[in-house]
Order: structure tokens, then sequence, then C-alpha cells
């Protein structure tokens, strides 16, 4: 076992870059965090700035070392987690973006996703990718940036462009690519959870496709480096705090997330709530392919062993919601004011709020569908405004149980739960009560980011085993159903008819 005392591990989420580091009972040393700017050009499009996402990078490792009064050489290792499918394109030679992130919730490739689908249909790739054919992706987005940004697919087709999610634009810019100018250091690699996610890999082999590759028009030139989540990623070369440090374990978000929770047996769950929802439950060695919706994911690889595969149901506007009624609406001033706006009501009185402001992911995947507010009455108030959006968090919530245990034929006993909403004492009530299981949060309820530093931590020996892991997790709070069957069945009925509201809104032409 090392003598190092510490894991460090990026964790670049969808509205945020943070830096934890981690001690070797995995229990928090310091955090480093700052938000970044969400761009929305138009309609449906969401983008980030990769260098702005890299400099929020570099300050967050800086600010959660200084603030431990830590040095490189206090840390074993660095794992890198990050939101997934998020579409980056940069010049090789110069180290510069062509295009902003296109974000994994926009949805301006929904008419490419269509025409590859054609008569077949959107799960024409299912079988190999586990996917369905989605704006979701990474695959269509790579596709619409060579179409659409000048001069793009001639400098791919030469060789010059690169493609990754943030993971790989992280992991280039830490092995050297900060410095402009071709590197031989550099790595461009991701691992097989954010490849998974690509529409481009095929998850039986766990190697880039050239048939999906050939059919979106991808020169396979572009794409990092499939390698195990936990194993060698290199070491940090840029000059700063981490100069020196092995990288070596990458996730993303989601996958990280259940590692972090210890999902390792077939069958255990974990729900994460965050900028969306994320559901996954672990099946094992071999992919299981869904009848009822759900996704087909890589859930992670440790070294040379058989990669263990997840069904996955996901949703875009979960946390994002919260801060929609925050930044958009300035009904609240921050998320604890939505909790206690939604205690002032006795129940929802009868408003439901669907958030399909990117369409509907799983399981029910319209892309024709967008944001409703149903059953509003004079008797209406704010309290029931906020209400309606922690419920519809706990509603969707729902509908992925639903039909994962339908896929799996497992029926769920409890949920652990992680993520920044899990702070929300109404909501995770209402989802214990919604799903009639008990509800789990752990102690430590950053599983993203200590995920990602146990995958770092196996690969160096800074835990020598799953078994260790095991003894970090305790439970913080647990959550009891407390509603009764036909309440129960009512409300989740109206849920259903008001989500049917939302069909058909956007034109598909």
């Amino acid at each position: 076992m090392t003598d190092k005392k510490y894991i460090a591990a990026i964790d670049e989420g969808t509205t945020s870059a943070r830096c934890i580091i981690f001690d070797r009972e995995g229990e928090i040393v310091s955090v480093g965090q700052m938000e970044f700017e969400q761009i929305f050009p138009q309609k449906g499009w969401v983008e980030h700035n990769p260098i702005e996402i890299w400099d929020c990078v570099r300050m967050v490792v800086g600010e959660a070392l200084a603030s431990a009064d830590l040095a490189p050489s206090d840390l074993a290792a660095l794992g890198i987690t990050n939101q997934r499918e998020t579409t980056i394109v940069w010049d090789k030679n110069t180290g510069e973006p062509i295009y902003n992130g296109i974000v994994w919730q926009d949805t301006r490739t929904a008419g490419i996703c269509r025409e590859l689908a054609g008569d077949d249909g959107i799960y024409k790739f299912q079988k190999k990718t586990g996917l369905p054919l989605s704006s979701y992706s990474s695959g269509p987005k790579i596709k619409w940036i060579l179409d659409n940004v000048e001069g793009a697919r001639e400098k791919a087709e030469n060789g010059d462009l690169l493609f990754g999610t943030p993971d790989s634009w992280i992991l280039w810019k830490l092995t050297g690519g900060s410095k402009p100018g071709p590197n031989d250091t550099t790595i461009h690699a991701t691992d097989v959870t954010n490849a998974s996610r690509t529409l481009l890999m095929d998850i039986n082999t766990l190697e880039w496709d050239e048939e999906l590759c050939e059919a979106m028009g991808i020169p396979m030139s572009m794409l990092p480096e499939i390698r195990p989540s936990s194993g060698d990623f290199g070491v940090v070369r840029e000059r700063g705090s981490l100069a020196g440090v092995p990288i070596t374990g990458v996730l993303g978000d989601q996958q990280a997330a259940t590692f972090g929770q210890l999902c390792f047996e077939p069958g255990q769950a974990k729900n994460t709530y965050g900028t969306g929802l994320f559901l996954l439950m672990s099946t094992g060695e071999e992919p299981k392919f869904s009848n009822h919706g759900l996704i087909t994911t890589v859930c992670y690889q440790i070294g040379d062993n058989k990669p263990v595969y997840a069904l996955e149901g996901s949703v875009a506007m979960g946390g994002s919601l919260v801060q929609w009624l925050r930044d958009n609406l300035k009904m609240i001033p921050n998320a604890p004011a939505c909790d206690k706006l939604a205690e002032t009501v006795e129940d929802n009185g009868g408003v439901y709020f669907v958030p399909a402001f990117s369409g509907l992911l799983a399981p029910r995947w319209r892309d024709d569908a967008r944001g409703v507010i149903v059953g509003l009455t004079r008797y209406a108030n704010r309290g029931h405004i906020a209400r309606s959006v922690l419920e519809a968090t706990a509603y969707q919530t729902r509908e992925l149980v639903d039909a994962m245990e339908a896929d799996s034929g497992v029926t769920l006993k409890s949920l652990k739960v992680d993520g920044g909403m899990v702070k929300s004492e109404p909501l995770m009530q209402f989802q214990a009560d919604i799903l009639d299981v008990p509800v789990s949060r752990p102690v430590v309820a950053e599983t993203t980011a200590l995920g990602a530093a146990y995958a770092a931590g196996l690969h160096v020996g800074f835990w020598e085993s799953i078994d260790d892991l095991m003894d970090n997790w305790q439970e913080d709070k647990r959550w009891n159903p407390d509603m009764d069957e036909e309440t129960r069945t009512r409300l989740y009925a109206e849920w259903n008819k008001a989500v049917e509201r939302t069909y058909g809104w956007e034109e598909t032409d």
C-alpha cells in the first residue's frame, strides 16, 4: 500500500468544476469549486466554453490543495470524472477549440438523429451501442460541428482535429496539451464509460466502430484511445498544482457515482440528483438490452478485468429546474428557499410541472416534447409551483424505477441517493413515498468525485481491493415511505396525464 495519504478527484460537472481531496477512509479533506457560464445561443441550444472549463479546473485544484495545505507530493493519484456526452472538438496543433462545447442537454442534432434512424427507428444501433439515436449522444454533435464550422471537415480529414468529452479535454491539457504546438507527451484518451456514450463505440468489443463512424461521417483519427476506467492515463505535466501526479482513474459522472455508492453487485442501484437525474443499476459482465426505454451502458472496467455493465435511465432536468426557478423566474434566491416555499403548502394543489425543456429522455425519448405546467387554478400559488418542481424530480425517478424493474426482473428494495438535491428533506420524503421504498443517503454525498478517487486509488494500491472500499460506506439518513397506496396511485396517474400533454409541441420537420 502506498505511503501517500490522499487522493484527488477533478469533478467537471455541467454547471461547475470541483476538485475534492479524500483520505483513506473516503472522507473529504478539502474542496475547491467554481461555477462556469451556461451559454444558450438559441432555443434548444446549450453550450460551454472549453477554455473557461479548463481555467476553472486549474483554479479549483489550486484552491483544494491550498485549503488543506497540501503539495502534489502528498497525493497518491488523481481521478477525473465529468459530464458525459458534452462534445469538444479542438485543433491538436494549436490546442484551441474550434467551437464551444455542445452540452449533453442540447437538442440541435435531433434532425440528424431522425435522418440516421430512417425507417429503422431510434433503436437502429441499440444492439451495438446500447443507445437509442438521440441528440443526447456525442456522435451526432461531432457531425454537426464538422458540417457547420467552416473548414472543420477538411481539418478533420487531414488529421488535425481531436474530439473528446470533457475528461479527454482535461486529460489532454493536464498531460501537456496546454502548450500550443505538437507535444508527444500529450495523452488523447478516454475510458470505456465515456466512450460508451458517444454512439460510436461497440459496447461488446469496447472499440470504436468503423460502421458507426462512417454513418456519421466522423474520421476515426479524431477519436481518443479507449482505456479501462481504473488504469494508467499518464502523469500531470501541466506546470501547476498537480505536476507529477499520476492520473489513474477516469469515469463518466454517473458511472463514477455508481462506483462511489459501491453498487458492484448485479441489481444494486443508485440515483443521482444533480443537474439531471441518473438512475443506474449494475447488471454484471454481460450487457442487458432494455425493452422499456433505458440505456445499456458500460458501468466501469478495472484494469484488465472484464467490463461491468449497467442499465441507466437519464432525465435532463433535475436540479437545473430549481436553478431555472431561481435564475429565469427569480422566484427564489437559492435552492434551500425552494424547499421552504414548497413547505408552505400541504400538497401540490393539483399542479404538475413537466420539465421537458430539452424534450424527454428515458424512458419516453420524445424530442418533440416541451415543458408544461398543468392543473393551474385560482387556488394555486408560488408554494404549489415550488412543490411541483420538487415533485417532478421524484415522479421522473419513479418512471425510471418502473422501467428498470420491468427490464431487470429485480424489485427495488431501497434506493441509494446522492447529488446536490439530496439535501432537500421534502424531496427525499416524497421520493420515498412515491416509490414506496426507503431512500438512503450516504455520509459522503459527493459520490461522483469519490468514485473517481476510488478508481484512481485502486490502480496505485491506495486501496487494495473493493472490500477496502466497502468498509468506508456509511448511511447518513434514511427516509421511509409514509403515503397510502390510494394517494400514491392517484398522484402518479395524474403525473402521467401531465406528461402526455407535452407531446408534439415541437415541430419535427
